[in-house]
Order: C-alpha cells, then structure tokens, then sequence
C-alpha cells in the first residue's frame, strides 16, 4: 500500500472508493453492537433476572462511556495511523463482545460492555473525519453520509438479525454475532485502508475554537435532544411492543426491518440530495418527520399500524446525524476532527439521557408517556437547529 493516499484524494469518478465501503461495514456493525441491547432487552431483562429499567442501564452507562470517550480519545488517538486506529477498534468490539457472552450476571455484564464500547467512540467519529483525506473536497459531504449508510444499513439488517436471534436463542447469541461481524470488519479495513492516512492532529488553540464557536456548538447541541429525544421511547421499544400489542420476537424483528428499511431509505434520500437542500434544511426535515411519529404514535394500536406510524421517524433517524456531520464539516472543515467526535459525543449523551429517563417513567408505571416525553425534546430540537442555521456565519463567535 501507499504511504500517502493522494492517488484516493485525487479520483474525480463520481463513485465510491473503495475504502468508503470497509467504513460503511465497519460503521454498520458498530450500529448493530449498539443497538443489539434495545433489540434483545427482554431477554437480557429475563436471563440476568433483573427490571426492564434496570436492563436499559446497560444502554445509558455504555452511552456515558461513548460520549466521555469520544473527544478524549479523539486527542489520545491524534497521531496514529488511522489504518491501524480503525482496525484496531474493530478488533477490541468484536473481542469485548465475545467475552460479554461468558458474563454470568448482570453486575459482570455491565462492566465488560462499558469497556466494549471504547471502539464506537473511536470508530464512527475518526471514520468520518478521514474522509476529507480520501475524497476530493466537492465529494466530501456525500462521502460523510454514504460512511454513516452503515447505520441505516445496521437498522435494515443488524438490529432485526440481533433481535431474530437473542429471541430464539438468547441475547448471548446475538452478543456472539456482533463480535464475529466486528472481527470481519477489523480484517477489511485493515486491507483497504491505506498507509499514511493521518488528519492533522488538533492543536489546544483548536479545541479552544471548536468550544468557543456558537456556530458549531449549537449545531452540536440539537445533535443531544434529538438524540434524547428518540431514546427516550427508542430505548424500550421491545417491552413497550410487548406491553402495547403483546408483540412475539419474529414480528419485533420484522418490525425492526420495516423501520431499518425506511432509515436507510431516508438516508439514502439525504445523501442524494444534501448537496442540493443543503445541510441545514436536511436536518430540520428529518427531526420534523420523527417528531410527526411521536405525535401520531398513539395511533399505533396494531403491528400494522405501528408500523405505519414509526415510518416517519425511520426517515429521519440515521439522516439526521448523517446531516449532522456533513452541516459541521461545512461550517469549520479544518476542525472536522474535533467537531465531529463532540458531535458524536452529543449523540451519545442525549441516548444516556434518553434511556435514563425512559426508564425512570417506565419504574414509576408511565410507559405510555415515553413519546410524549420524546416529542416535547423534538421539538426543542427543531427550534435549535433553526437557531443554529441562523447563526451558520458567526464561526469565530468567542
């Protein structure tokens, strides 16, 4: 392999490289390992003989490791190699998954999975800003949204697989999967990454900037509440189906299909047409469309209907964030690095925030709450980001 990539940076076909699709596996078994506990929550709940909120807690404490860990491990990893960075994550998911497969108890469990999800700090955040060293500039916002496909693929395939198969064999089995996907992934990457692949490392004086600007920071900020507020009833959708329309394990899956079919729909739209709509109206459009769910979510009184009403907020699930990434590497490209793992720190903390208050109304009997919870942050979310558009030009705003 080349030292410098620069042959990658200088392609002008309109197509994908190469190394874009070992991101985009990576990145979609990184969504299957996270969503794997939502998908399997009544088995885990049910096996480790632990509450359904006590179970979710494996979702806001990995949430919590993934957003602390994200900007920290953003300046612990500047310097290296991101073949070897990437790689190296995907190995440690698929590993720490396996182990999660021996853990006895809930209490061991937990801890393993904390440490388990060090790789989607580092993976999803330092995928995305390489590829401005992979593509040619004009490609780069398409480029960001066709890695973060990776996740809607993982809604299509991963969290139904994951569900199938720890509701008829256990979420051991669905945890084993995850990790033999993620050993798959470290060997792909490994082989289409090139040498030499290394953003500039973010000085002090940058992180100083990235902190201080309001443009950046309020665009991060709408990444925390409709992060939340998804998690909040996302989180639990598993027992609430359950609860709702006594739901069994195969249509959960083909439930979880048919909302990963229009998630990857729904990116698939962003990425075509982010360049046209620009990144800030493609935001709005997308927490619009899942708030228009939780509004009508009520109506979800059949799996037929369920399904009908959770197709909005699949539209607008993954292309948010692929959204997201591209609207803050167009505000400040030479601090992508940093902004991006904030903003993938964000994401993060709006699901610990979300599982964590999800769980508090489902222990004081207030399930049917959890999208009313969820629309109300929406549209918080709304109004930020048509804030944050607003304020697109004041980058340098200390």
């Amino acid at each position: 392999m080349s030292a410098v990539p620069g042959s990658v940076a200088a392609s002008r076909d309109s197509a994908m490289p190469p190394v874009l699709w070992a991101l985009l596996f990576g990145n979609f078994v990184i969504g299957t390992g996270v969503m794997v506990v939502p998908g399997t929550l009544n088995e885990l709940g049910s096996s480790l003989h632990v509450s359904v909120s006590t179970a979710g807690q494996l979702i806001s404490a990995s949430a919590v490791v993934m957003c602390v860990g994200a900007p920290l491990l953003a300046a612990l990893v500047a310097g290296w190699d991101r073949r070897r960075l990437l790689a190296l994550s995907m190995l440690w998911f698929g590993a720490l998954h396996l182990l999660c497969t021996l853990m006895p108890t809930f209490g061991t469990l937990l801890p393993v999975r904390m440490l388990a999800v060090i790789a989607p700090a580092i993976f999803t955040p330092q995928a995305a800003a390489c590829v401005g060293l992979l593509v040619p500039a004009s490609q780069r916002g398409r480029a960001i949204t066709f890695v973060f496909l990776g996740w809607s693929v993982a809604s299509v395939l991963g969290m139904p697989l994951g569900a199938y198969v720890g509701g008829m064999f256990g979420w051991r089995s669905a945890f084993a999967l995850v990790g033999l996907l993620s050993l798959a992934s470290a060997a792909w990457v490994w082989r289409a990454m090139p040498d030499g692949v290394r953003p500039p490392a973010l000085t002090l004086a940058d992180w100083r900037e990235t902190l201080r600007s309001r443009a950046l920071m309020l665009v991060i900020a709408v990444t925390v509440l409709f992060s939340a507020g998804q998690f909040v009833l996302f989180s639990y959708f598993a027992p609430y189906y359950k609860q709702a329309i006594g739901i069994t394990p195969a249509q959960l899956s083909l439930l979880f299909v048919w909302f990963g079919a229009f998630g990857f729909a729904g990116n698939m739209l962003m990425t075509r047409h982010i360049e046209r709509i620009g990144a800030d109206a493609g935001v709005l459009i997308a927490i619009a469309s899942m708030a228009l769910s939780l509004l009508l979510w009520p109506l979800g009184t059949s799996l037929l209907l369920a399904a009908l009403v959770s197709a909005p907020w699949a539209l607008g699930c993954f292309s948010s964030n692929s959204a997201q990434q591209a609207r803050l590497v167009g505000i400040a490209p030479a601090l992508a690095a940093g902004s991006i793992a904030l903003n993938s720190s964000a994401m993060y903390a709006g699901q610990a925030l979300g599982a964590a208050g999800g769980g508090a109304l489902i222990a004081r009997g207030q399930m049917g709450m959890l999208h009313w919870a969820g629309f109300g942050l929406l549209l918080l979310a709304m109004a930020a980001s048509a804030w944050a558009a607003s304020h697109r030009g004041s980058h340098r705003s200390g």
